[in-house]
C-alpha cells in the first residue's frame, strides 16, 4: 500500500471525512478504485456509493471494481434513487420550491400554486425524472433534481438517516465539478441530521475545475477550520519533464507535482522522466494563421494531425471550430442570427410597454408600433441596429418568412448553440443522456449519421437497436445495404432531403419529438433543413472525436502525445488570455483570471509528449512572461 493510500484509509478508520488533491496525470482514478477495494476488504458488508461526474467514468470505474455492495452513478441519478420513493415529500417539495420561485425554468407557471396542484394537473400517480422538464405532468429534469433534492435533505432528516445508514461510505470523483448544494448535503445536512458514523471521500483538483456550475473547491471545510482532512498526491505519471515544470508555474494553489517514483509510469523511459518539448509560438503579423503553425510542427517536430488519437487542436469555443471542421452554416443558425435578435429587441419593447400581440404576425406588430409611436426617439428603440439591418436587407426572403410567423409563437422560439453540440457528452451513449440539451433536430440527425457509422463499422447488432428496420430474410439485409448506400451518397443534397429519404427507407423515421420541434421552433427548423447535409456529416465526425480539433473544455479528461492551444478568447469575456500572462497578484483572486488559468492548466497537462502554443499577436508583457515559462529555445516567432 502506498504512502498516499494509507493516509487515507487511516482518515477513514479514524472517521474522517478527507480530500484527496492530485495534479493533472497522478492517477486519482487509480487511487479512487485502490480505496474502494480497500474498503470492501475492511468493512465487508457495508455499501459503497462512488459518484462520478459522467456515465463514461462510471463504466470506467464498474469495470475496474466489480463487487455487489459498490454502487456507481453519476450525482443526479445517485440524488434521485434517494429521493424517489418519497412521492409525498417530492410532490410538497416541489410545490414550494415553485411557490419560492427557486425552481429553475419553471417562471411560466401561475404562482403561487395550490397544495392540490398535481392533482388538478391530471392526477399524476408519481413524479418522473427524465431528460426534459413538464412540471404539469409532473415530469422533471436535470437541472430540478439537484435543487430539490438539496430541499428535501434540509426539510426532511429522516431522509438523511436513511441515506447514511445504507451508505456509509460516499466517495465523490472529480470533486470540483460538483454543484455546492450536493457538497452542502453530504458535509453540511448529512452531519446536521445524523449521528451515524459514515465517510465522505473527494477526489479531484481544484485547478481543473473548468465548469461554472461546480464547486471549484471545498476550503472552506478543510481541516482545521472543517471536517475534511486533505491527502495530496503529487506525482504525476502523464506528462513529460518540460510539461511538468511549466504546470506547476501555472498552479494558483501550493500543491507543487514531480515526476513518479514509479519506474514503469507511462511518462518514463530507460526509468527516466521523458523531457517532452514545449513550444510557444507568435507573430505580429496579420497574414500568418494556425495553419502557419501547423505547417511548422508536421515539417519540423514530425506531428500529425491525421492521427486523431495521437494529436489534437484545441480550441476555447466551437465558433472557432466550426468552419475549419465543417459545420460552419449549422453554427451560425444556432447561435441565433440577426432577425432573431431584433425580434429578441421587440420583445423587449413590447414588454416594457405591456403591449397585447396575441393574435398578430410579427410584421402586424411592427407595423403597430410604427402606429402608435410617432416620435423618432422611441422608434429608434425598436428598430434595428444598423448590423441589423444589414443583415435583414442581406436576407429579405428570410426576413419575409419571419414576418409571416405569429408573434408570439416567433418569441418562444429558443435557440443556442448548445442545441447543436452538447460539450458534457463524453461517450457514445450519452447522446440521449438526461440533461442533453441538444434539440430535437439535431439528435435525429445524429441517430442517422449514428446508424451510418455503425453499419460501415460491421457493428450490425448495435445498429439494429438503434434503426427501425427488421431484418428477418436474407433480401432484408440487402435492402439494408442499399438504405445506407443510398443515405451515404449525400452529393449536395439537403438536410431535408436526407431526412426524408432515411424515412422513406426506414433507417430512420420521423417521429414526433422532430415533429414537435419543427412545429414549436419553425424559424430554426426551416433554415436548417436548407443546409447540405454533409454539414451534419462533419458535425458528427466532430462531435465523436473523429476530428483532431476539440474545444478546450470537451478535452478534460483525456490525454494525447501532442497539444496544439490556440490562446485566442472568440470574444468570450469568460476568458482573458492576455491575463494569463500579465496578470498582478492583487488580480489572482479575480475571476475571469483564475478561470482562464484553470482552462490553460487542464490544456496544458493534456500531453504526454509536447506542447506547442499559439498566440497572436502578444505584446511584450505577455512575450516576456511567455519566455520565463516556456525558455528562450522554445520561443518561435512565425
Amino acid at each position: 500500500m502506498d504512502k498516499v493510500l494509507k493516509q487515507i484509509i487511516q482518515h477513514i478508520r479514524d472517521n474522517h471525512h478527507f480530500l484527496l488533491s492530485g495534479g493533472a496525470g497522478s492517477g486519482k482514478t487509480y487511487t479512487l478504485v485502490q480505496t474502494i477495494k480497500q474498503i470492501i476488504s475492511e468493512y465487508p458488508t457495508a455499501l459503497i456509493a462512488c459518484i462520478t461526474y459522467t456515465n463514461a467514468a462510471v463504466h470506467e470505474i464498474e469495470n475496474r471494481v466489480n463487487h455487489e455492495n459498490l454502487r456507481v452513478s453519476t450525482i443526479h441519478d445517485f440524488l434521485w434513487s434517494c429521493i424517489s420513493n418519497f412521492q409525498s415529500e417530492l410532490r410538497d417539495s416541489i410545490i414550494e420550491l415553485i411557490n419560492n420561485e427557486q425552481l429553475p425554468r419553471v417562471a411560466n407557471l401561475t404562482i403561487p400554486v395550490d397544495s392540490n396542484f398535481f392533482n388538478k394537473e391530471g392526477d399524476i400517480q408519481s413524479i418522473r425524472y427524465k431528460e426534459y422538464l413538464r412540471i404539469k405532468e409532473g415530469i422533471i429534469s436535470h437541472d430540478e433534481v439537484i435543487v430539490i433534492a438539496n430541499y428535501m435533505f434540509a426539510k426532511y432528516p429522516k431522509l438523511c438517516q436513511i441515506v447514511v445508514g445504507s451508505y456509509p461510505f460516499i466517495l465523490i470523483d472529480e470533486y470540483q465539478d460538483t454543484n455546492p448544494l450536493v457538497v452542502d448535503i453530504f458535509l453540511n445536512q448529512f452531519t446536521k441530521h445524523t449521528e451515524r458514523q459514515h465517510c465522505v471521500g473527494f477526489f479531484g483538483d481544484s485547478m481543473q475545475a473548468i465548469y461554472d456550475e461546480g464547486i471549484g473547491d471545498i476550503a472552506m471545510y478543510i481541516n482545521p477550520l472543517g471536517q475534511v482532512y486533505e491527502v495530496k498526491k503529487e506525482q504525476n505519471r502523464r506528462s513529460p519533464k518540460a510539461v511538468i515544470d511549466l504546470a506547476n508555474k501555472i498552479r494558483l494553489d501550493d500543491l507543487t507535482q514531480r515526476p513518479s517514483e514509479d519506474k514503469t509510469a507511462p511518462n518514463m523511459l530507460d526509468g527516466q522522466i521523458k523531457a517532452g518539448k514545449v513550444l510557444f509560438f507568435h507573430s505580429q503579423t496579420d497574414s500568418v494563421s494556425i495553419d502557419n503553425v501547423r505547417s511548422y510542427l508536421i515539417k519540423n517536430e514530425g506531428w500529425n494531425f491525421d492521427d486523431i488519437q495521437g494529436t489534437k487542436e484545441l480550441n476555447l469555443t466551437h465558433n472557432l471550430i466550426s468552419e475549419k471542421a465543417g459545420f460552419h452554416t449549422l453554427m451560425d443558425i444556432h447561435r441565433g442570427d440577426a432577425i432573431m435578435k431584433y425580434r429578441d429587441r421587440i420583445k423587449s419593447f413590447v414588454e416594457k410597454h405591456s403591449l397585447d400581440t396575441a393574435t398578430l404576425t410579427f410584421e402586424q406588430v411592427l407595423l403597430m408600433l410604427e402606429d402608435q409611436f410617432t416620435e423618432e426617439k422611441e422608434r429608434k428603440k425598436f428598430r434595428p441596429t444598423p448590423a441589423m439591418k444589414q443583415f435583414i436587407d442581406s436576407r429579405q426572403d428570410l426576413f419575409a418568412y419571419a414576418l409571416s410567423l405569429n408573434f408570439d409563437d416567433f418569441v418562444r422560439m429558443y435557440v443556442s448553440p448548445d442545441q447543436l453540440i452538447d460539450d458534457k457528452k463524453q461517450a457514445e451513449d450519452e447522446s440521449n443522456k438526461k440533461g442533453t440539451k441538444r434539440s430535437e433536430l439535431v439528435r435525429h440527425l445524429m441517430k442517422i449519421e449514428r446508424c451510418i457509422y455503425l453499419y460501415s463499422k460491421g457493428d450490425i447488432s448495435t445498429f439494429l437497436q438503434v434503426t427501425e428496420k427488421q431484418v428477418r430474410t436474407l433480401s432484408d439485409k440487402q435492402v439494408i445495404r442499399d438504405a445506407i448506400e443510398q443515405i451515404t451518397k449525400v452529393g449536395d443534397k439537403t438536410i431535408e432531403e436526407i431526412i426524408n429519404l432515411a424515412d422513406e427507407l426506414g433507417i430512420v423515421k420521423k417521429d414526433d419529438a422532430l415533429e414537435r420541434y419543427s412545429i414549436q421552433c419553425s424559424y430554426v427548423y426551416d433554415r436548417t433543413m436548407k443546409v447540405p447535409y454533409r454539414e451534419v456529416q462533419e458535425l458528427y465526425k466532430y462531435l465523436e472525436g473523429l476530428t483532431p480539433f476539440s474545444t478546450q473544455h470537451k478535452t478534460k479528461g483525456t490525454e494525447f502525445d501532442n497539444i496544439l492551444v490556440i490562446l485566442d478568447n472568440g470574444n468570450w469575456n469568460n476568458y482573458n488570455f492576455e491575463k494569463l500572462f500579465t496578470a498582478r497578484e492583487e488580480e489572482l483572486s479575480n475571476s475571469v483570471v483564475r478561470r482562464t488559468f484553470k482552462i490553460f492548466y487542464v490544456c496544458c497537462t493534456r500531453t504526454k509528449e509536447n506542447l506547442a502554443v499559439f498566440y497572436h499577436k502578444p505584446s511584450k508583457e505577455v512575450l516576456s512572461k511567455a519566455e520565463e515559462w516556456f525558455g528562450i529555445d522554445n520561443m518561435i516567432e512565425i
